[in-house]
């Protein structure tokens, strides 16, 4: 095994795509390119990694797409939705990283593998939607969508509705060992949108289910199970804050076990925005008390690494 730090990156909506670009593919790409070249210069800075990346707002849009063109051909089901979004956006990202690390003079394989997740299909999540997907509705829009549609939709942290459905706890990633083979001498995106959900049966077949699960808890779980240093979540926001978006708002720059558990028993991180990645750090610490997890902006990535930036959770 290579001396280097091990580092598992998880990628953040606003990595793929910007508020203020249009949701096209096109406009996509431009934004990865630039996410890229944050990301070889970690690969450059003498880590080794992998990468998972969200689809919230790319399957809610091919949903969309397959629902809008339903009189011309049946609409895909969820989970092909999910798999559909982790290959293009793989394919972004693995065109623009081989990119970025070859200005670096660092000719790395990057591959995508289409990632099975298993979750438990007694899993309470599916009787309590709540991962957003797809655009944001201004609030004069959210009745008419959820009469026309049947969607569950919930007011996503200041920024607008979306549609929420099923986020269930990721339970066995699938293709682990080949990540573990590739690891040495490949860059491995995995686990893209959290992967694509299946339930096993009884006989051991996979069954896909309609849910998308959340990434970072998806990056926590690949991070435990290749033995990564540090669990790197990267977002909008420079640090976790408490009081968020209010006078009194209160960056942190650390927090224990003991102190993040505290700040979530008191509500201080909105569900599906920041509570997820704060967990996922938690649950990432507390399965090794020697590892670290670093909650940070993407343009901040390697300064927080460095230790100048960024909220780092350890254990105490």
């Amino acid at each position: 095994m290579s001396s280097k730090p091990r580092i598992v990156i998880a990628l953040g909506g606003n990595a793929l795509q910007t508020k203020n670009s249009p949701p096209t593919a096109e406009a996509q790409l431009e934004v990865v390119k630039k996410t890229c070249e944050y990301i070889a210069q970690i690969g450059s800075s003498g880590y080794e990694m992998a990468i998972v990346h969200g689809n919230g707002p790319q399957v809610g849009r091919i949903v969309l797409a397959g629902e809008a063109a339903k009189d011309v051909v049946p609409p895909m089901p969820f989970d092909v939705c999910g798999a559909m979004s982790q290959g293009y956006i793989g394919y972004h990202l693995q065109q623009s990283l081989r990119y970025a690390l070859s200005k670096h003079n660092r000719n790395i394989p990057v591959v995508t593998i289409a990632t099975h997740m298993v979750v438990d299909r007694n899993d309470p999540a599916f009787s309590s939607p709540s991962k957003p997907i797809g655009p944001f509705y201004t609030e004069a829009e959210v009745e008419k969508i959820s009469e026309e549609k049947g969607y569950t939709m919930k007011e996503d942290a200041g920024r607008g509705w979306r549609r929420v459905v099923p986020s269930p706890m990721p339970r066995r990633i699938v293709e682990i060992d080949a990540v573990k083979r590739l690891w040495d001498n490949t860059i491995v995106i995995s686990c893209g949108g959290g992967g694509i959900p299946v339930v096993e049966n009884h006989d051991g077949t996979l069954e896909g289910v309609a849910a998308v699960i959340d990434k970072d808890f998806a990056a926590e779980l690949l991070a435990e199970q290749v033995c990564a240093d540090i669990l790197l979540i990267l977002t909008e926001v420079e640090k976790v804050a408490l009081h968020f978006n209010t006078p009194e708002q209160k960056e942190l720059s650390h927090m224990s076990l003991s102190e993040a558990s505290k700040y979530v028993n008191e509500g201080h991180f909105a569900a599906g925005s920041m509570l997820p990645k704060v967990l996922a750090a938690m649950k990432f610490v507390r399965s090794n008390p020697y590892k670290k997890a670093i909650i940070t902006s993407l343009d901040k990535a390697i300064e927080a690494l460095n230790g100048g930036t960024g909220t780092v959770i350890t254990f105490a």
